[in-house]
Order: structure tokens, then C-alpha cells, then sequence
């Protein structure tokens, strides 16, 4: 059954509820009323009564969940209906019971709570269960054609046994086949649907019954949260938010199963079109997943119910409901809703709800709402700390919703919009007088200086101080505002493309120059007169400007101002003209131009003090002379004119007729106007001087040919709208601007864009305004509009304000102008913001304001340089003076004034229309931006709100439909060339070139996740908070472009570095190679200069020794010859006598002076290298350290020689050696002579041999003479003859040596030796020791040795002969030795004690290896008492050996025999040697070498 439709409850008909239920106690409380628990009185059943007070307020929901309840609670999921009752109630009034089933389980949200107070979150199962029967309850109403449209965890209530019902159908929908949609905003406003929100801004938006599953989707994300999403916005705030934010989700999705997150995914999606129904829903896997399971989740969720219910009552959150189509509802609603920042957003936009916005927000001090992209400014009347510097940078480059309404926004938002367009932005500050105007523009103007970042901070205080200056000339006090603007200001600051600020301009439009000699009552003067009466009194300077300190000037008359006490006496006035002269030489004027501005003011003032009297004479009664002649005089020397001529041109004028220049008298009153229309001249050019001189300080400093590059931001502050009680001709020109002004807003907000609305096709409400269009042209018009016959009744010279009127009212036809009765020349206008009425007296005056030609000519001839350009410049058709670098006319022409003067003179009406023409201009030229502000009240009292005065305001501004067509329209229109070139990097990539259609622009809004836009045919179509989120987003992906640029400039930076200090270190290692190679090279070129210096000195030595040897030969010669003649006869051979020398004989058929002489250079040659080598040792050594076991043994016989020989030894081995050499010639030269017997021929074999072994040895131990050992020849035998001797020497020093020791016997005087013959065995046969050789010479086996003597081996040769004998015996043990040692060097000893072996060293063994390294150190020969072989090879002390320089003591033990050979065994080398040492060693080594060495020696 379906409900039924219609309004059918008839009260009389429901039973009393008294009569059946009893209330128990209160349960809650509903959107219309309490909620009761109830006892039946007939069965004790209990229930749940809604009561609805008073009746009254019962509407179509009510109905609507009569009729629901009634037809559809058959269902287990919707909750059960028990009946309507009606009580009357005559004292509390009537009541409306609505009993339904208990559902004392609380609601779903009460659980969900409960649970995450305890730390605790649902399980998906339950939340599962739990959805799956508000879809079977949600089925059950679509099938039957109904909307709940308030699906909320709220209305979703439990039982104690788990059950799940739907609740509360009083906004619930009915749909029948001819409406299947419906159209009314309604629901709650987190749990709404966007569709169901757009109903309430288009009329022709429509949902169907999926809004109930976007409200279920959002219960689903309530039942993990515990709260909507949302939930911390205004209700009205989140209305807002809803349709533009993108869907919304889990608020830790990722703590819950996906399966859970795509049901909520899909419930959200926001084309509804496109969104699931309930019945697809159904078969989600979410809720599948509980099939089978019911029993077991309803027993879980009653245990949880229960639980929940001991742990207390959760405080509830309350969410009204809303309705748009009932105004009682809304109403009530409004008085509970807060105060919202943008008025566009209010769900009801009428007059009385913007009124108690604005009201709520005024009492709170918040005196800045929104109405889309619109600020209004209610004048607080008190200071506020609202404007300092933390402020201002809140409000730089932030969202305008992320920060409260400011004016500092508006000044954001319009530079943005100029750096991201590159287009002139206007702010227009609008409203009436007394309203905020001009304080709202020193504002703008002081963040737009923090945002342009002023290049130099001169600048900036500049532009901060023009404002202040112009206010001083062009303000006034009036009735109705103490800083009221007397002229129309539009302040330009240019900015560069970068958006630097480099200047301003400031353009001033009608000027109210009347005011300088009249005010009205209650009003006064500029304020700048009062500034300089007060200064120039402090700094006791009125005297020197002709003031008086006691007397009020006549043009500052009040009857409210006395002179001493309110002006010269004002602390506020001081302190203003300080400011004034301080923002004059900021600002760059000179104190010359400071001073004659000071005069001109002051001769404004004293000219106003000039009074005039009638002089009566017979023909005319109208002339008219200066009483005051003093203060004509005062005023014409601060002018620097002639006082006479001053005089002449106030008290008559010249007439030109018929070429006859004609001199007439002026009239008193004459005289009046002509010194007032001088004054009024005076300073509206003065005024207009100081801002074009402005101007050009504040002008950039572009080039030529740049100025058009700049930007601009133009900020106009206009008089507001005014209505006195007697009104003028300034009060029309005021509102005629204002008119234009409110024109130009109607046309940019609703005119021009509800045109494009219609030329770009798009589907747009049309929003009604109050459009101005007649009121401007019965202004305006040509040439019947008011100011056009205003100028044409003022060029007839019999004209008058009467006539004026009439002509006013024959020729205005419209229904804004009438004649109000008894009021003489009244008329009235009905403007925009209401009904004036003005008078008309004084029009034609003030329209005309002609200054006399006279006075133009004196002024011209004044000696001030400023009061004379003053002057001669003309007026531009706006009426201003003419900047310096225009071309001027007049000058000191000599033509009549009337021809350089009043013939092009304007009127006041011709000036106002152009003025209004130019301002349009400039205001069309760029975007605008809007801020309308707000009068309280009329009293200026701080916290006093006047609904009424404000709500007039609201009324004639168009607040109201200003708010309605920014909720509804589109205020941004962009060409599609224009929206892709500035907005594609949203959604393509940098590098692409997306094509210019709509299908891009398009892609980009919906990457951006906008909504509700349009695409015309050219142009996008924005709302007003698009353009916002959109640059906001322009500014974030630049924000993080520049901040990826930056990380890879600088990683560049850091590499580019990082290069630099390789290549620095590269250059350093290669300066520090280079410096090392060039001091080796400076090293090495030092050491080669020393060894060639030594060189130098070895050759000079060997030359001198050459000579010296030359000479020698030479004496020689000489004395063998004397000695062969002497000695020939009585020399006898000697064969037994040993050589006096022990040098050895050179070989036979060598010449003997050739011999000698190649010996002795060899010699010599051989000792140098010696002591070379010996240096160079030395210097190899010096940081060595080595033990004497690791010694070589040529660095071992080093160490000895060092040791051992001095410069004493060595002159003495020098003496030796020649001795040697001179016995070896003088044995040579006997022998040769016969005089010596010739040795046998064994014995010259064995000598043979002997050299052959020396020549050998030689050759090994001096690898530097190898060249020089030929194999034959002479070369041969003087080396030869080298070796010997420097054996012998090293014989000598060795012998020396030992004898020092005690070692060998000393030679006696007589050159006989000491010798004590040692036993040669230590164990003999029969007790007795074998015989020992005494003085046996080894000279013929010194082949190996390079030491020994020949009268030693002599002597051996004949004790050799005496034990020949014992040959055969002692061959075979010698034999048996050798055998042994072969075998095993142990083996040795045993013979040691049983054979006595003359030994000496011939053949070496190189294969004998050494034992193995012993732990203790090897026993050597340096200690004889611990040798091996001591006792085997001593057996005299005659035969010492020295191996080498440094070689140990060798006694070899000899046997004698009769003939053939000998047996000498020396230590054994060891391996290591062999290693440590090269190739080439002569077998004189270290004495830590062992050698097994045989001495073959046949001997006849």
C-alpha cells in the first residue's frame, strides 16, 4: 500500500492518548520535539511516543511521516507505528502524539561511539550486519516509491535483541510515475547528497532515490570514525564544501579491508547517474560476506549493546535537519546559525538573514564578510589590531578561505591575479560617507607596498605617504564624516612584470574648491589650513605669512571653532602639520616649493579677510573700495604682486567693445566673487600642482618607449553618496559619480555577465537587478540631460537659478525626477540609493566659476615662481593644471586676457563629464576587484549597530543580488586560449602542446577535481572559488618546480665542485711532481758538479804524478847507467840471498821502465778508486745499521779498515810500498845483470803458476781494472805487477797488525824474526809433537792469496825439501782427509790430532752445502780458540793470512814431504752467503764463511 498524498489529518479525529499510554520518562529530543518512553495502560507494553508542540507548527513533514509510517512499518526493518494521538491542551496548547515502537538499543552512532571512547572499533562483520538490514529497510521504501533523504546513523536504531530500524521519514519524499524525481534540498546537511544540495542554487537539478545511498555510504564512514566527515566544518560551511570537494573517505583507510573501502568508494561516487542502488548494493561482497553468519553477528551485536549500555550514556551530537522550501523552518534555523565568513553560502539569501549576519559578525568585531569575491567593510569607528605586520603576512599568497575575511585579502588576491594574468587589476572602494572609504585604501595601498617589495625602502614610504598628503589638501570635515574626501582619488601603483613596485600616479577628479570659502553649517575647511595655523603658531612664524594670532580668518569662521583654543591650540593639528612638511621632503620637495606653498595658503587665507564697501557717487551707486587696506597689503605681498594692482583687479574689470578696452567698477558683491573665485583658483591649482609634482617624484625610472610595459593596480577612492539636509550643486556632481560607479558594478557583476551567458549558450538563471541605465542618461545625456542644460542656461548671461529649474522640469521627463512642492528651486531625483532633494540656488555660479581675466594677468606678473606657473599653465578638460612637460599657451603673451583666458574656459558640468569619462576608462581597463563598505550609524559610535541605516545600504548596493549571482553564476569567463595557456601544466606535462578546444580544458578542470563549471563556446565558465583553487594549485606544482630546480642546481653545484677540487688536486699533485723533479734535478746536477770537481782533481794529481814519475825515470836512467859502469865487473850472482824488497818480479821479456811506469799509474789508479769507493760506502751506510752477522764481506773489511787505518798508517803503507817497488826493480836489474841467480825451472813453473792465480784474483776482487788484465802482452804483466804490490801492502798492514796483537813475533833490529813455533796437533803419537816449518814462505802459492813474502817461501821451499821423507805416510792420511770431508766435515776432527797438514787455498768447492741454520751463532775464526779447524791449520804464527781488508786469521798447518802436494782446509761458505753476495767474489770473503779449499803445489 503507498502512502497516500495530500494534506488529509484531521485532528478531532486521533484519540486522546491519556486514556491508553502513561510517560515514563524522556527519552530524547527530536527536530520538532521530545522523545518519551511510554507504559500502555492496557497490556504494560512499552513504547516510544513523539510529541510535537504546539500543533501549529505541523506542515507537510509531519503529514509525510503520518502517511509513511501508516502504510510502510509493516517491515522488520522499519520501525513499527502504533498510532497518532491528539491532545488538547488549552494552557500549554494542543499536542500531537506519534507512538512507534521502543527502540531501546540506542542508535548505531551511540554504539560506534561508545566503542571508540573504550579504545575499541567495530568489527567489519558487525558494521556489515548492520548496513546490509538498513539496505533491506532502505529496498523496502524504494519499492514502494519512497525517499527517506535523512539516512544517518541517528536514524538508524537498535533493539535490545539486535534488531536494526529505520526512523524518522519527516523529510521523507514520495514518488509517483509522473514525478520520479525530486527537487527540494532537504536532509542533514554532513549526510546530504550534492545532488540534493544543488537543488537549492538550480532550480532544474534533480536526484531520484540513490541520495539515500550517498547518505548510507557517509553512515558507513560514521560507523568506523564515529563521525562524519566534515563534522568539525558549520553545517552551512559543509553545504558548501560537499559538491566541491572530491568524495570523501576513511580517515585511515588503510587500517580497514579493501572491500570495505570500494562499498564506501561506491556509495560516493557523485554522479548520482552513475552511482549503484540499493538493490546492487546488495550483492557487494561486503555484505555478502555475512551470509549464513546472521544468527552469530546479531547475538555479537546484542553482547555489545549491552555492553555499551553499562558503560554509560554517550553524549550526542545534535544535527538539524534542514528544509529550503519552508521560510518558518529556515528562519528558526538562521537564529541558531552562527556567523559565516562568505554570505553566498547561506542556504537562505534574503535581506533580514544578511542583516543578522552582518549584525552578529559586527558585535564580535568582525567587520569583514565575504559575498563571493566581493568583501564588505563595516566602519568598526575604533581602532584595531587588525592591520600589524604578523597580519599582513598571514595573508601573503594564502587561500582566501584559509584565513578570516580582510581587507589585506582583497590587496592579495588582486596582485596575484595581476603577476599570474599579466593584466592591470581596479579596486573599486565604494559606499557612503563615513563609511570607511579612505581608510580602506591607505590599507590596500600599505600591503600592496609589502607585496610589490620595493626595490628601495625610499619608495616604499613614498607611496606610503602620498595618501596622507593629498587627504590634507583634499579632505574636509563634514556632518557626517570627520575625514571626508572632498575629490575623487585614483591612485595607480605601477609594478613591474615581476610585480616589483617602481611608482605610482595618482589621478584626482573634482575637486570641491567651493568649500575654501564657504562651508556649511557644522562643516569646516581643508584640513590643511588648520594644519598650518597650528604649526606656523608653534614655531612663532604667523607673523612672518601675515596671520593673525588672535582674529579667526574669515574662510575658517564656525560658529562651533574659536581661534586660540581649537586651532592654534590643537595638539592633534601640530602633530598633523608635522606630518604633512615631513611627508612633503620624503616625498622630494624642495624647501623653496614648501615655503610658497605656505605663502599661497596664507594669502588665501588673508585675501578672504579683504571686505568691500559701496561708494556712493552721483551717476552710480555700485562701486565699490577695501575698508582694510593692511590686509591687502598683507595679502599681496605673500603673492608677490603690487598691492595697488591687487586692489585694481578686486574693485573693477576691463570690457573690449568695439576694440576700446573699457574700465568698469565692480559692485560689492562683484568684488566678493571675483576675491573668492581668486582664492578657489588658487588653490584647485595649487592642488592639482602638488599631485602632478607627485607624480613626477613617484614617476619609474623606465626608459623611453617602456612605460606601457608596466602594470598597474588602480585603487579608487571616491566621495560617497551624500544627503544632506540642504543639498547643492557639489551634492549633485557627488552623486552623479556615485551613480556611475554603481553603474559600472551592475554591468560588470549582472550585465555583461548574463550577455555572455546568453553568447556562450550556457544554461544560467537569470538574476533580476535594479539597473541605473535611465538615471545616468537623464544625467548625462546630449543634449537634453541635466548637466547639458545646466551648461547651455549658463552661457546666457540672464540667466538664472529660476530659469534653470523651469527648464530642468520642461525638458526631464522620467519618473526619477519631480518637483517637490513649496520648496522654491527644489527638485528632487530619486538615485539608486534613494530619494534626494535638491536646491538649486547658486548653480549657475558655481557652474561657470570663471576667475577674471585681470586677476590671471596680475597673478602672471607675481614674482613667486610657483604662483606664476600656477597660472600660466592651462587646464586639461578634466579641469586639472596641466603637468610641466605638457606644451603650454598663453605665457607672457601681449594679447588681451579675454584671449588667453576666458574664451576657452570650461564649465564645472563640462570638467565633471570628462572626469567621469576618464575614470571609467581607467576602470574598465582592468580586472576589478569590489569592497563596498558599511555605516553602521549615523551617530560614529563604536558597537552600535543601526539595522535599519544598514539594511537601506544593503538595499541600494545590491548586496542581496550581488549574493545571489555569485552562488549562481559564473564570475570568471576565461577564453579557452587563455584558461590552456595558463593552466595545462595541471594536467599535462611541460613539454606538450595540448590543442586549444574544449575537450582539454575539460580534462584539466576534472584533473583539478572541480565541479560545476561550464563550458561556451569560446570560454570557460568559473565560479568564483574555482579560480582561486586553481591558482592555488598553479602555485603549488610551481612551488615544488622550483624546489626540484633548486635540489638538482644544487647537486650540479656540489659535482661542479667536486670537479674542482679533483682537478686542484690533479694541478697540486702535479706542481708537487714538478717541484720534487726539479730539486732531484737540482740534486743530481750538484752531485754531478761535485764528481766532476773530484775528477778535475784526480787528473790534475795523476798529471803532476806523471811528471814527477817522468823525472824519476829520467834521474833513474842516469844512476843505472853510473851504476853498470861500476858494478860490472865486481857483481857476483846470489842465488841463497832473499830480495831487499818484497814486491814480486814482473814476467820475463817486459821492458823494465815501461813496466815500472804502467805499475805505478796503476797503483795510484787502484788507490784512488779505493778511497772513492770507501767515501761512497760511507755515505750508503750512514742511515744503516746492520749486525756484524749480516755484514758482507767486503763491508765487513770495510768497517776493519776503517778501524784500523789512519793518515799515520797510511804514509806509512805509502813508504812501504815504494820500498817494495824500488827492491823489486833493484832485484829485477841484479838478476838481468847476473848478478842474482835465475831460479830453477820448477820453480819458475811454479811461479807461473802462482801469477796466473794472482792475475786471477785481481781480476775477481777489482772488476774496475778488468778492462786493462789483457790475457798477453805487456798491459798483462803490469797488471800483474799492480796486484802484487797491493798485496804486499795489505801483507805489510796485516802483518802489522798481528805483530801489534802479539799474534805473529816482531822482526828485530836486524830484520830477523821472534818466532815461536806452535805444536801443530794436539794429540801426537808417542807424546812427542810432529815438526814444525820455521820461516817457510808462501810466495809461490800467493796465486789465491794476495799476500805472502819470498824469503819465507824460500825458507818453507828448504824445509819442504827436509821432510820429503814422510811423504808416502802422510800422502795417505792427507788422502783419507779429504775422503772425510767429502763424506762428513765432522769426520774431520778425527784426523785432526793424528796428521799435521800444510795447507793452503787453491780450488774451491762450490757444491759443499751447509748444515742447517743452528740455534746458536756459528763459531768463526774471529774467536781461534772456538774455530773448528784451529789447532788442525796453526802451526806458526808465521804464516798469518789477511783475507782481505777485514779477513780472520788463517794458520795453516804444513807436513812436509819430500815432494808433490799439500792439503789446506779453510772454513766452509754458507748458503746465505752464497745469496747475500754477487756472482764475482774472490774467495777472501767473510769470516763466517767455511770453505773446504785444496792446495795443489808440486815441489821437486
Amino acid at each position: 500500500m503507498f502512502p497516500q498524498s495530500g494534506k488529509s489529518i484531521v485532528f478531532d479525529s486521533f484519540p486522546d492518548p491519556s486514556d491508553t499510554w502513561e510517560i515514563i520518562e524522556t527519552i530524547g529530543k527530536g527536530t520538532y520535539g521530545k522523545v518519551y518512553k511510554v507504559l500502555n495502560k492496557v497490556n504494560g507494553s512499552k513504547a516510544a511516543v513523539k510529541i510535537l508542540d504546539p500543533i501549529h507548527d505541523i506542515d507537510e513533514e509531519i503529514e509525510a511521516e503520518y502517511n509513511i509510517l501508516k502504510a510502510l512499518s509493516d517491515h522488520p526493518n522499519v520501525v513499527k507505528f502504533y498510532g497518532m494521538y491528539y491532545k488538547k491542551d488549552l494552557k500549554n496548547g494542543d499536542q500531537l502524539w506519534l507512538v512507534l515502537e521502543l527502540c531501546n538499543g540506542g542508535s548505531v552512532t551511540d554504539l560506534a561511539k561508545g566503542m571508540l571512547k573504550r579504545g575499541d572499533r567495530m568489527d567489519e562483520p558487525i558494521i556489515a550486519y548492520i548496513l546490509h538490514e538498513a539496505l533491506m529497510g532502505l529496498r523496502h521504501l524504494h519499492e514502494n516509491k519512497t525517499i527517506h533523504r535523512d539516512v544517518k546513523g541517528n536514524n538508524i536504531l537498535l533493539t535490545t535483541q539486535g534488531g536494526i530500524k529505520l526512523v524518522d521519514f519527516g523529510v521523507s519524499a514520495q514518488l509517483t510515475n509522473t514525478r520520479l524525481r525530486r527537487n527540494t534540498s532537504v536532509g542533514t546537511p554532513f549526510w546530504m547528497a550534492p545532488e540534493v544540495i544543488a537543488c537549492e542554487q538550480q532550480l532544474d537539478s534533480t536526484y531520484d532515490a540513490r541520495c539515500d545511498v550517498w547518505s548510507l555510504g557517509i553512515t558507513a564512514i560514521e560507523l568506523g570514525d564515529g563521525d562524519p566527515p566534515l563534522a568539525d566544518l558549520h553545517p552551512m560551511r559543509a553545504l558548501f564544501k560537499i559538491p566541491r570537494n572530491p568524495p570523501p573517505t576513511l580517515h585511515q583507510p588503510e587500517i580497514w579491508s579493501d572491500q570495505f573501502n570500494d562499498f564506501i568508494c561506491k556509495c560516493l561516487i557523485k554522479d548520482f547517474e552513475l552511482r549503484p542502488n540499493v538493490q546492487d548494493l546488495l550483492q557487494h561482497a561486503f555484505i555478502k560476506q555475512i551470509a549464513g553468519r546472521e544468527k552469530t553477528l546479531q547475538k555479537q551485536l546484542m553482547e555489545l549493546i549491552d555492553l555499551n549500555q553499562q558503560m554509560g550514556v554517550i553524549e550526542k551530537t545534535r544535527h538539524e535537519r534542514i528544509h529550503t522550501k519552508k521560510g518558518s523552518n529556515m528562519k528558526s534555523h538562521s537564529q541558531a546559525l552562527d556567523d559565516v565568513d562568505d554570505l553566498a553560502i547561506l542556504e537562505v539569501l534574503d535581506e533580514n538573514t544578511i542583516t543578522e549576519q552582518l549584525q552578529k559578525r559586527y558585535t564580535k568585531d568582525h567587520i569583514y564578510t565575504y559575498v563571493g569575491d566581493i568583501l564588505i567593510a563595516v566602519n568598526p569607528f575604533h581602532k584595531m589590531d587588525l592591520y600589524t605586520q604578523q597580519y599582513s603576512k598571514m595573508y601573503i599568497g594564502a587561500k582566501r578561505t584559509a584565513n578570516p575575511p580582510h581587507i589585506f585579502a582583497v590587496a592579495d588576491i588582486a596582485y596575484q591575479a595581476m603577476v599570474s594574468y599579466n593584466a592591470d587589476q581596479c579596486i573599486v572602494i565604494s559606499g557612503e560617507s563615513g563609511a570607511g572609504k579612505t581608510e580602506s585604501a591607505h590599507l590596500l595601498v600599505q600591503q600592496l607596498t609589502v607585496l610589490g617589495k620595493a626595490n628601495n625602502r625610499t619608495l616604499q614610504e613614498k607611496i606610503l605617504l602620498v595618501n596622507s598628503l593629498v587627504e590634507a589638501f583634499g579632505n574636509a570635515c563634514t556632518v557626517i564624516n570627520d575625514n571626508s574626501s572632498r575629490f575623487g582619488k585614483y591612485l595607480e601603483m605601477k609594478f613591474t612584470c615581476g610585480g616589483t613596485v617602481v611608482g605610482a600616479q595618482i589621478s584626482e577628479y573634482l575637486l570641491e574648491k567651493s568649500r575654501v570659502v564657504h562651508q556649511a553649517v557644522g562643516e569646516r575647511n581643508f584640513h590643511i589650513f588648520y594644519y598650518i595655523y597650528a604649526g606656523l603658531a608653534e614655531r612663532k612664524k604667523l607673523a612672518h605669512y601675515k596671520l593673525s594670532d588672535s582674529k579667526t580668518p574669515k574662510y575658517l569662521q564656525n560658529e562651533h571653532i574659536k581661534l586660540v583654543p581649537d586651532i592654534v591650540g590643537s595638539a592633534f593639528y601640530k602633530e598633523q602639520f608635522e606630518a604633512v612638511e615631513q611627508c612633503f621632503k620624503v616625498i622630494g620637495f624642495t624647501l623653496e616649493e614648501l615655503g610658497s606653498v605656505y605663502s599661497i595658503l596664507a594669502a588665501i587665507l588673508n585675501a578672504g579677510d579683504i571686505e568691500f564697501t559701496s561708494v556712493a557717487s552721483e551717476h552710480q551707486t555700485d562701486k565699490s573700495n577695501i575698508i582694510n587696506m593692511a590686509v591687502l597689503e598683507s595679502a599681496a605681498s605673500l603673492l608677490c604682486i603690487r598691492p595697488d594692482e591687487l586692489q585694481e583687479a578686486l574693485t573693477s574689470h576691463c570690457v573690449v567693445t568695439r576694440g576700446e578696452t573699457i574700465v568698469r567698477s565692480n559692485t560689492v558683491e562683484k568684488a566678493t566673487e571675483v576675491r573668492d573665485a581668486m582664492g578657489k583658483a588658487l588653490y584647485g591649482r595649487l592642488f592639482s600642482w602638488i599631485v602632478n609634482r607627485i607624480n613626477s617624484l613617484l614617476r619609474p625610472d623606465n626608459p623611453s618607449g617602456e612605460e606601457d610595459k608596466d602594470l598597474n593596480i588602480g585603487i579608487l577612492d571616491i566621495f560617497g553618496f551624500e544627503n544632506f539636509k540642504r543639498n547643492s550643486f557639489e551634492q549633485l556632481c557627488i552623486n552623479i559619480a556615485n551613480e556611475q560607479i554603481q553603474f559600472y558594478f551592475n554591468q560588470h557583476i549582472f550585465a555583461w555577465e548574463q550577455d555572455e551567458y546568453l553568447n556562450e549558450d550556457v544554461d544560467a538563471r537569470v538574476i533580476e537587478y535594479e539597473d541605473n541605465r535611465p538615471l545616468l542618461d537623464l544625467f548625462l545625456q546630449k543634449p537634453m540631460g541635466m548637466l547639458a542644460l545646466l551648461d547651455e542656461e549658463s552661457r546666457f548671461p540672464q540667466a538664472t537659478d529660476q530659469t534653470l529649474v523651469e527648464k530642468f522640469e520642461d525638458n526631464l521627463k522620467s519618473k526619477n525626477f519631480w518637483r517637490p512642492k513649496r520648496v522654491d528651486l527644489g527638485f528632487g531625483i530619486h538615485h539608486y540609493a534613494g530619494k534626494v532633494i535638491y536646491n538649486a540656488a547658486g548653480f549657475l555660479a558655481k557652474n561657470r566659476d570663471t576667475l577674471p581675466a585681470d586677476i590671471v594677468l596680475l597673478l602672471r606678473s607675481s614674482e613667486n615662481d610657483l604662483i606664476r606657473k600656477l597660472v600660466t599653465h592651462p587646464l586639461t578638460k578634466t579641469g586639472t593644471t596641466v603637468p610641466d612637460n605638457y606644451t603650454l599657451y598663453g605665457g607672457e603673451s601681449t594679447h588681451h586676457p579675454r584671449e588667453t583666458t576666458n574664451m576657452r574656459t570650461q564649465t564645472v558640468a563640462s570638467y565633471f563629464r570628462y572626469s567621469l569619462m576618464d575614470l571609467l576608462s581607467k576602470m574598465v581597463a582592468g580586472q576589478p576587484h569590489f569592497v563596498r563598505c558599511i555605516k553602521p550609524n549615523n551617530d560614529r559610535q563604536a558597537h552600535k549597530f543601526d539595522r535599519e541605516k544598514v539594511l537601506i545600504q544593503l538595499r541600494y548596493t545590491g548586496i542581496l543580488e550581488t549574493a545571489k549571482i555569485r552562488r549562481q553564476g559564473y564570475s570568471h569567463r576565461i577564453l579557452f586560449t587563455n584558461f590552456i595557456k595558463r593552466y595545462f601544466i595541471l594536467a599535462f606535462r611541460a613539454n606538450e602542446e595540448p590543442a586549444v578546444n574544449p575537450e582539454t580544458c575539460a580534462a584539466i578542470l576534472e584533473k583539478a577535481r572541480l565541479e560545476n563549471w561550464v563550458l561556451g563556446k569560446t570560454k570557460v565558465f568559473l565560479k568564483y572559488y574555482h579560480v582561486e583553487h586553481l591558482n592555488l594549485m598553479i602555485r603549488r606544482n610551481t612551488d615544488r618546480i622550483i624546489l626540484v630546480q633548486a635540489y638538482v642546481r644544487g647537486w650540479m653545484g656540489v659535482r661542479r665542485y667536486r670537479k674542482i677540487l679533483e682537478k686542484r688536486e690533479q694541478s697540486a699533485v702535479v706542481l708537487q711532481s714538478v717541484c720534487r723533479g726539479y730539486l732531484a734535478r737540482k740534486t743530481y746536477k750538484e752531485l754531478v758538479d761535485e764528481k766532476n770537481k773530484a775528477a778535475a782533481k784526480i787528473q790534475a794529481h795523476y798529471r803532476g804524478h806523471r811528471e814527477r814519475k817522468s823525472f824519476q825515470k829520467k834521474k833513474y836512467a842516469l844512476k843505472v847507467q853510473y851504476s853498470r859502469l861500476d858494478t860490472k865487473q865486481e857483481v857476483a850472482p846470489k842465488e841463497d840471498k832473499p830480495a831487499p824488497s818484497e814486491s814480486i818480479q814482473e814476467g820475463e821479456g817486459v821492458e823494465p821502465d815501461d813496466a815500472d811506469e804502467k805499475a805505478a799509474v796503476v797503483l795510484q789508479s787502484n788507490y784512488r778508486g779505493y778511497r772513492e769507493r770507501k767515501k761512497f760506502k760511507e755515505q750508503r751506510e750512514r742511515n744503516k745499521t746492520l749486525s756484524g752477522d749480516e755484514l758482507t764481506a767486503e763491508e765487513a773489511n770495510q768497517k776493519a779498515g776503517e778501524e784500523d787505518v789512519d793518515t799515520e798508517q797510511e804514509a806509512k803503507a805509502a813508504t812501504v810500498i815504494q820500498s817494495n817497488f824500488r827492491g823489486h826493480k833493484e832485484r829485477k836489474r841484479l838478476q838481468e845483470e847476473g848478478k842474482l841467480p835465475a831460479r830453477g825451472t820448477k820453480a819458475k813453473h811454479t811461479q807461473a803458476e802462482v801469477k796466473e792465480s794472482v792475475a786471477e784474483s785481481s781480476v775477481a776482487e777489482e772488476p774496475g781494472q778488468k778492462e786493462t788484465a789483457q790475457p798477453a802482452g805487456g798491459e798483462e804483466e803490469e797488471a800483474k805487477a799492480a796486484v802484487v804490490i797491493q798485496s804486499n801492502f795489505r801483507g805489510h798492514k796485516e802483518r802489522k797488525r798481528l805483530q801489534e796483537e802479539g799474534k805473529i813475533p816482531k822482526k828485530n833490529k836486524k830484520g830477523e824474526e821472534v818466532v815461536e813455533a806452535p805444536l801443530v796437533g794436539q794429540a801426537v803419537p808417542g807424546g812427542t809433537q810432529e815438526e814444525t816449518l820455521n820461516g817457510v814462505s808462501c810466495s809461490d802459492i800467493l796465486c789465491s792469496f794476495p799476500f805472502g813474502n819470498c824469503d819465507i817461501f824460500f825458507c818453507a821451499s828448504i824445509q819442504i825439501s827436509s821432510v820429503s821423507q814422510d811423504y808416502l805416510t802422510l800422502q795417505q792420511k792427507l788422502n783419507e782427509i779429504i775422503l772425510a770431508h767429502q763424506i762428513s766435515p765432522v769426520l774431520l776432527q778425527h784426523f785432526q790430532s793424528k796428521t799435521p797438514v800444510l795447507s793452503l787455498l787453491l780450488t774451491v768447492d762450490p757444491k759443499q752445502t751447509r748444515t742447517p741454520r743452528r740455534t746458536q751463532k756459528p763459531k768463526t775464526l774471529n774467536t781461534p780458540e772456538d774455530a773448528t779447524y784451529y789447532n788442525l791449520i796453526h802451526v806458526s804464527s808465521r804464516f798469518v793470512t789477511t783475507v782481505h781488508r777485514k779477513a780472520s786469521l788463517l794458520l795453516p798447518v804444513c807436513s812436509a814431504y819430500d815432494s808433490h802436494w799439500f792439503t789446506f782446509i779453510f772454513p766452509q761458505r754458507s748458503v746465505q752467503d752464497d745469496k747475500k753476495r754477487p756472482r764475482k767474489q774472490s774467495f777472501t770473503g767473510s769470516t763466517n764463511s767455511n770453505y773446504k779449499v785444496t792446495v795443489k803445489v808440486y815441489i821437486d
